[in-house]
């Protein structure tokens, strides 16, 4: 949605209205758009009701609004903001073509429709639902691609309890921020930079891919594990590393996000014991966003925690994980970010 050059908005309508532009139009159905529809009266300089959510457009009535979406007239209220982002997220790159919405109300959108897609995945692991998880996330790189800092607004989109794509989300979410907090914008004339935000984003959400494959009995349990179900817990790196492999994604961004996110400096982690030096950067950076996210969440066997100290376990944890990058992450907490 954008202002339309051929009328002079009045001061403080964009604070309750939201402008309707005509790829937006285009997304609501024809006849009966999901929310109801006001016209700016440019004679008398008002908005009057035009369509009431719930009734039917006429045909004449359809061909009128595309004509007066086309001279910027046609607006939907900020009231029916719940309805509106639900709808957007349905189809994701509209966030790209509406200028009128703020990045808290995006980063709303994305939260929204990156969780649906991710449980969709979930219950459903195979190339097609993925092709969709890939599409959505590529239109939030594309998004954060033109402004680094709109990454900030997304970072605060946090669910609160844990289920896997909740925590999907907030590693995906968290370490897009954490990923761009440390590039200056001549990061983007870097060889192949877009490609690598791409791919180690879509690492980050599909990093516990494995998990799917571990009965929710066992990934709910609220009491001490057995010998077994630890190790299905345990293999479910490389089961992930193994199911990226049927569904043909071969970037390496995407392979160590999810098989190395487990591993830990001291060698202390799994499946490969790797140590110091032997983890790659992608890895190191799941590694940290895994942990975080994973405290700051509500599990049936703990409590969430707070940002701070749950960044300051990971600190005080220096042997296993980063120094550099968890620094990183309390500055940006400690800043108010």
């Amino acid at each position: 949605m954008g202002s339309s050059p051929n009328i002079d908005v009045p001061a403080g309508l964009e604070e309750e209205y939201y402008q309707i532009n005509p790829d937006i139009l285009q997304s609501f159905n024809k006849f009966r758009p999901p929310l109801s529809i006001y016209r700016f009266m440019e004679d008398v300089g008002r908005i009057a009701s035009y369509y009431k959510v719930g009734e039917r457009l006429s045909k004449e009535q359809t061909e009128e609004l595309a004509e007066l979406v086309a001279a910027g007239v046609i607006f939907v209220s900020r009231d029916d903001h719940a309805i509106y982002v639900k709808h957007i997220s349905y189809q994701l790159d509209l966030v790209l073509l509406d200028k009128h919405l703020t990045e808290s109300e995006i980063a709303d959108i994305f939260q929204i429709a990156l969780t649906r897609r991710m449980e969709s995945f979930f219950d459903q692991p195979v190339r097609l639902v993925y092709d969709k998880v890939r599409e959505d996330v590529l239109v939030l790189t594309e998004y954060v691609w033109e402004d680094f800092h709109r990454a900030r607004a997304l970072a605060k989109r946090m669910h609160g309890v844990h289920t896997l794509a909740n925590h999907a989300v907030n590693c995906g979410l968290t370490g897009l921020f954490l990923f761009l907090s440390g590039k200056s914008e001549s990061f983007k004339e870097a060889k192949n930079a877009r490609a690598t935000l791409d791919r180690t984003i879509l690492g980050l959400f599909l990093h516990d891919l494995g998990m799917s494959r571990v009965p929710a009995l066992i990934r709910d349990k609220n009491k001490p594990l057995l010998p077994d179900e630890m190790q299905k817990i345990r293999g479910h790196t490389m089961a992930g590393y193994e199911m990226l492999a049927r569904l043909d994604i071969k970037f390496p961004e995407m392979e160590r996000c999810v098989s190395e996110h487990h591993e830990r400096l001291d060698g202390s982690g799994y499946p490969q014991k790797l140590g110091t030096g032997a983890i790659s950067d992608t890895g190191l950076l799941a590694g940290v966003v895994d942990s975080y996210c994973a405290m700051r969440t509500k599990r049936v066997y703990a409590p969430a925690m707070e940002p701070l100290a749950a960044a300051k376990k990971l600190l005080d944890d220096g042997r296993r994980y980063p120094t550099e990058v968890v620094k990183r992450l309390l500055g940006l907490l400690a800043a108010g970010i």
